[in-house]
């Protein structure tokens, strides 16, 4: 994506969000492991949700793509099939991880490979606890990286105390542990967010929460149902930080997923004088959804950290752009999370908002930067490296930028967000 005007922008109107990434992976793994059909209305055709359509397919389940609509003709746990070769995951670490804890328990052998950045993220995280459950795996260095092997097994089920807030690893044992007979508990030092909990329920099973303590009975059978895919809010936030950085703009989204332990930036952005409203609230398939009225606004620094963290770790790219434009400085600390996603988004945000001329430095464990609201940004060429939340920070940082901007490898937006760079152009205003 090139800019072609001068200075900040505007942005007017009224939009929706791609369904949300999170919810249509799992509806469709679900889907799959249920019995019976499942509509899924607003399912996200992002790649990484296409790649895991293609693994279920892979696996023997029968899906109808239609145009806004998947329909899923589930096999139950029992009935799935040995790959006949490598399920590719794409860039999708939940299509990988999720897939891991599915395979764990099934009575074949699987191997599961990724693009060249998914290739080098650890999946020891999940091999670990899915291993004391009986499952065996092989892979790159000791079976931590992909290409990753997968002997099922019967399993059994455990006690698991998890060192990482992470809803991935945590949906792994969840789904292992369905098929497994007993209790399969997991433990969370923090919650993260649980479309998974959720979803168990969506489609008739059950599951015992108690804080950040998750237990699941084994053999349960879950059933086909109607699911309708809220937007995503982690897409959603592009457009909020367009809206809040950019003069005299107005904007709405609409039908967002306001799933509490996932829009922990709301209350950052609260903490900062955002004016944002929420409004028509209302639940679809027990997730909470709302319209979002986004105004420009004043903004102030503020210190990001502790248990809000996994509830943004996926806006902290948008959110260091956003304190760019915000009076004072913005710390953000415990988020050593950010560089085993699909880039090390701590270097490769400093990196880029540095060309840009922003003043941030990377810590070991987030970053600090100093906020002008007066601030506008240099042009120049920058690189995604591939990361679509990156792609789209930097697009929306062209909104803001005084002379053009060349992003590389922008097209990986379309990993979550297909034609981003044209919703966007549509909405702003010179």
């Amino acid at each position: 994506m090139e800019g072609d005007v001068l200075g900040k922008k505007s942005v007017k109107g009224k939009v929706q969000v791609p369904g949300d990434k999170s919810i249509s992976h799992r509806a469709a793994i679900f889907g799959a492991m249920a019995v019976g059909k499942t509509v899924i209305h607003g399912y996200l055709t992002g790649e990484d949700c296409l790649h895991t359509l293609s693994c279920l397919e892979a696996l023997g389940v029968q899906i109808d793509r239609q145009e806004k609509t998947v329909i899923i003709n589930g096999t139950g746990w029992k009935n799935l099939r040995e790959p006949k070769t490598v399920l590719d995951v794409g860039n999708s670490g939940t299509t990988m991880r999720l897939l891991l804890g599915v395979l764990a328990a099934q009575p074949f052998y699987t191997v599961l490979s990724g693009d060249k950045s998914l290739n080098e993220r650890p999946m020891r995280r999940v091999s670990i606890p899915l291993t004391e459950m009986g499952a065996r795996f092989d892979g790159r260095e000791n079976g931590n990286k992909a290409p990753l092997s997968v002997r099922g097994n019967a399993l059994r089920p455990i006690t698991y105390q998890s060192p990482v807030a992470s809803a991935q690893v945590k949906s792994a044992i969840l789904l292992a542990g369905l098929q497994t007979e007993g209790v399969t508990t997991v433990v969370e030092p923090v919650a993260s967010r649980d479309h998974t909990e959720r979803m168990i329920e969506a489609f008739g099973g059950s599951i015992d929460t108690n804080g950040t303590r998750h237990s699941v009975k084994g053999r349960q059978k879950l059933i086909g149902t109607e699911i309708v895919v809220p937007g995503d809010f982690s897409s959603a936030a592009f457009l909020i930080a367009a809206a809040l950085v950019t003069e005299n703009s107005v904007l709405t989204i609409e039908n967002v997923g306001i799933n509490p332990t996932r829009t922990g930036m709301l209350t950052i952005l609260k903490q900062m004088g955002a004016n944002i409203e929420l409004f028509n609230q209302r639940e679809l398939n027990r997730e909470p959804v709302c319209d979002i009225l986004v105004r420009s606004s004043a903004l102030k620094g503020t210190v990001i950290e502790g248990a809000v963290i996994p509830r943004l770790i996926d806006e902290i790219p948008i959110l260091a752009l956003i304190a760019s434009q915000a009076e004072g400085r913005t710390v953000i600390k415990d988020a050593g999370e950010l560089k085993v996603k699909e880039t090390n988004r701590i270097q490769t945000v400093v990196s880029e908002l540095k060309k840009l001329g922003v003043d941030i430095e990377a810590t070991d464990d987030g970053m600090i930067i100093e906020g002008d609201p007066d601030k506008v940004l240099s042009g120049g060429v920058v690189n995604a490296y591939g990361d679509h939340r990156m792609a789209m920070m930097l697009m929306v940082a062209s909104l803001i930028s005084a002379d053009p901007l060349v992003i590389l490898e922008a097209e990986s937006a379309a990993v979550s967000f297909p034609g981003f760079d044209r919703l966007l152009s549509a909405i702003t205003r010179d």
